[in-house]
């Protein structure tokens, strides 16, 4: 169960990581600005959040595997529009085609977990789910820039074809219906518009959605930028950037995967509590060293490095517990959750890339502010609101 969901949601990051390490060589290709190309990654995670608005209900309604049935369809459509696509204008709008098919993914193995456990057996199978997850940041970007280099860009694009293929593949033989008919029944639109607006209301839902999705902004913010850092600024190679990248994710997924045991014996709050503090310290250090000036890349790389980890115990925490009394809706909870953390993400990126000069300073001084937007918000809803569990 771990590995399929974790692959059909990782068909979304393949699609952002593969082909990170092409960016700057893509612009020039196309004769597109930097503030260009961030755009068609900003477009692919905008579609992304708003669309989970709709499949979140669909699954509710239809059970979980035809949405993602449709949605690996369109994602495959979309990726052969954008390895064909003769300008950036093309590519941009194909990339939303792309978002559309890969929010299917995003969503609904959320649900999917829900519908199965509550509490720190959920945490167990959403950090087992992250861990599968994993082999995008860790090795997408290197397998893109592999491509890249013995054909092209556009050839990153027909990988992602195949990749949707084989989680087609495995949704059909290997993953089962998880939500019954029974259930399916009692479902509506109507009623998922009312969920809707009764999460709204919900100030735990809510507070944590926006703690996830102020830690969520930072991945953004990091992937928009990382590669103009490091490529144009630090002098890499799309080879030894993948190879940064894969460093600080290897960080994240392995902490995720301390999560199950931390929250059976601390409880949820108390593993957030401390993952958001971590992430803040961690990148305020950072932001306060490169204000004075120091800009060195093994710097900037140990504290992400420190700072990804703590955020690894608080992405998959967050995300149970804020889901963890909404089970009758959980797709639709699911879907609130996931399009809050996108939009506000992308969102958050749009600002930073105002400010990208092409030098680590923005970056870095965005990825705090995040961190401590998270921290600010963590305590004062888990400690006023929410009982310790």
């Amino acid at each position: 169960m771990a590995i399929v969901l974790g692959l059909v949601t990782a068909v979304g990051p393949f699609a952002i990581d593969m082909y990170l390490p092409a960016m700057p060589s893509m612009g020039v290709n196309l004769g597109a600005s930097p503030a260009s190309v961030q755009m068609s990654l900003m477009a692919f995670f905008i579609t992304i959040g708003a669309c989970q608005l709709v499949y979140g209900p669909l699954s509710d309604i239809l059970g979980r595997k035809i949405p993602i049935y449709g949605g690996l369809v369109i994602f495959t459509l979309g990726s052969i529009g954008c390895a064909l696509a003769p300008n950036i204008q093309v590519l941009i709008a194909f990339r939303v085609v792309q978002g559309l098919g890969a929010c299917a993914g995003m969503v609904i193995p959320r649900a999917i977990v829900r519908d199965l456990y509550t509490g720190a057996d959920a945490t167990k199978l959403m950090s087992l789910l992250m861990l599968v997850m994993s082999v995008s940041p860790l090795l997408a970007p290197l397998t893109g820039s592999i491509i890249i280099a013995n054909f092209s860009w556009r050839a990153v694009f027909f990988a992602l074809t195949l990749a949707a293929a084989v989680a087609f593949l495995l949704v059909a033989t290997q993953l089962k219906e998880t939500r019954p008919r029974a259930h399916r029944s009692e479902a509506s639109w109507g009623g998922s518009f009312l969920a809707y607006l009764s999460l709204l209301q919900d100030p735990i839902f809510i507070g944590l959605t926006f703690v996830s999705g102020f830690s969520m902004a930072t991945f953004f913010v990091y992937l928009g930028s990382a590669s103009f850092v490091f490529i144009n600024h630090f002098g890499l190679t799309p080879t030894e950037f993948s190879l940064c990248f894969a460093v600080n994710a290897a960080s994240f997924f392995g902490f995720t995967q301390m999560t199950s045991m931390l929250t059976r014996k601390f409880g949820l709050v108390r593993v957030i509590k401390v993952g958001v503090s971590g992430f803040a310290l961690a990148m305020a250090v950072l932001a306060v060293l490169t204000g004075l000036g120091i800009d060195s890349l093994p710097v900037m790389m140990v504290f992400i490095f420190i700072a990804f980890g703590f955020l690894g115990l608080v992405l998959p925490t967050t995300a149970v517990l804020s889901l963890e009394h909404h089970g009758a809706i959980a797709g639709t909870a699911s879907a609130l959750l996931g399009a809050m953390q996108m939009v506000s993400g992308a969102a958050i990126m749009a600002i930073a890339g105002l400010f990208n000069d092409g030098t680590p300073e923005p970056m870095i001084m965005t990825l705090a502010i995040c961190a401590l937007g998270a921290f600010g918000l963590a305590w004062a809803i888990l400690g006023k609101v929410v009982p310790k569990t």
